[in-house]
């Protein structure tokens, strides 16, 4: 599973002038950061139980909430009951492009069985906003 952030590459190309080359290092780190804060963008969101399409994530069922009682764990959902799939979210820049992903086959599917009923890999309009402001800011 990927998650991708296009940029408007007319507004690159204004910003870059004519440094052309030169900043070819700085891109790549400038996507490696803004990799990294959408990482941190999802890890929060999802950890208050709100999916990046807005709103609330759907409630549990029944027998699976009594079960995350049993274990101690919160009824809310957070998609979080080890704690493993998020820790497994990890990303690579080069100089044109980040992805972020997962490390671990077993929580990939995880996180893609979670994203069909709960929605959370991704990126709402505000937030690529952000992810951009981020992505200029470290272009500097």
């Amino acid at each position: 599973m990927q998650v991708k952030i296009d940029t408007n590459a007319k507004d690159i190309a204004r910003r870059i002038g004519k440094k052309g080359k030169a900043l070819s290092g700085s891109v790549k780190k400038a996507l490696s950061k803004t990799a990294q804060a959408g990482i941190n963008i999802i890890e929060a969101r999802t950890s208050k139980g709100v999916g990046f399409k807005k709103g609330k994530f759907k409630k549990y069922t029944p027998i699976y909430a009594a079960f995350r009682a049993s274990r101690g764990r919160s009824t809310n959902p957070d998609l979080q009951f080890t704690g493993q799939m998020l820790s497994a979210m990890t990303s690579r820049a080069s100089s044109k492009k980040a992805e972020i992903f997962f490390t671990r086959a077993t929580e990939s599917k995880k996180a893609a069985m979670n994203n069909k009923s709960r929605p959370f890999f991704g990126f709402s309009s505000r937030e690529e906003k952000q992810l951009s402001k981020v992505f200029f800011r470290a272009l500097k």
